[in-house]
């Protein structure tokens, strides 16, 4: 069983190589990761050091990206916000893709009343508009980082949970799976040994497709105030202080709104890369 798994691991990796955009959003994603992981190290300057006397500095030798309204160093502070956009977008997908993983195969493997019941929950929470429901949450118990990330994982939740239930239910009427409960196995042995990995790959494909989403929502919660607070560095309020410095210095504005492009397009660009190397269809192709 690891020899196949590490062969079909080597033929998605040979698969994602020949993909020019695939390698490209790897790449950026990588970079992403590396800014979020030594950022303290990255950085050239402190990111809440305030410094007026050179506010709205333009990029230089001293400041690559400039400074804001307090003189703070722009590089700095999105070096940094790389660090909270990604450390709220993997954690938050990350706990949301397991609660998914965990309800989908209990509604698509347990019995049709347990199946039923959780469906209607779910169509519930998702018939509820995203926005809505992250400003009335955010509103009863408050703005910050870990009402945020409690947000985002009731908003994804129900998805992920009707992926994976689909995924389950589809599996469960295999011949293999038939062959299990034949042989008597016990219904553990069946979720972990059959139903988990044949599900987990779709999943992490899926995630990685959202993580741009949820970089994006906590972006724009942050720029409305209701995300990450100040002075924390967030590509959100980064955002925001450009938009109100606009006339001052208009630079900002692309300096914070690259880092979001960037990240959407290197997530997509790796996600849709994933999808093609990790389908069986495709590498049973490639095989023959």
């Amino acid at each position: 069983m690891c020899s196949v798994a590490s062969r079909g691991s080597r033929t998605a990796w040979r698969a994602l190589r020949a993909d020019a955009l695939g390698m490209m959003g790897f790449v950026i994603v990588a970079t992403f990761i590396a800014m979020a992981l030594f950022a303290p190290w990255i950085a050239p300057y402190d990111p809440l050091k305030i410094d007026v006397a050179h506010k709205f500095a333009t990029p230089s030798l001293s400041h690559f990206a400039g400074t804001d309204q307090l003189g703070r160093d722009l590089l700095s502070r999105l070096i940094y916000g790389a660090r909270t956009a990604l450390g709220i977008a993997l954690t938050a997908t990350g706990i949301a893709g397991l609660c998914g993983i965990l309800l989908g195969i209990i509604a698509g493997y347990g019995p049709r009343w347990l199946d039923a019941l959780l469906v209607l929950v779910f169509d519930s929470l998702t018939s509820l508009p995203m926005i809505m429901l992250a400003l009335a949450v955010i509103t009863v118990l408050g703005p910050g980082t870990a009402t945020l990330i409690f947000v985002i994982i009731i908003i994804s939740v129900p998805g992920y949970a009707r992926f994976i239930r689909a995924q389950t239910l589809s599996l469960v009427r295999s011949d293999f799976i038939l062959a299990e409960r034949v042989m008597d196995a016990s219904h553990l042995r069946i979720i972990l040994i059959h139903l988990l990995p044949n599900v987990a790959g779709q999943l992490l494909i899926v995630l990685s497709m959202d993580i741009p989403i949820v970089i994006m929502l906590e972006a724009g919660l942050s720029y409305l105030s209701l995300g990450v607070k100040p002075p924390t560095p967030s590509w959100g309020n980064i955002l925001y202080d450009a938009y109100i410095a606009l006339r001052q210095s208009p630079f900002m504005v692309v300096v914070a709104g690259l880092p979001l492009v960037l990240a959407t397009l290197g997530f997509t660009f790796l996600g849709e890369a994933l999808r093609d190397a990790l389908d069986p269809r495709l590498q049973l192709k490639v095989i023959r």
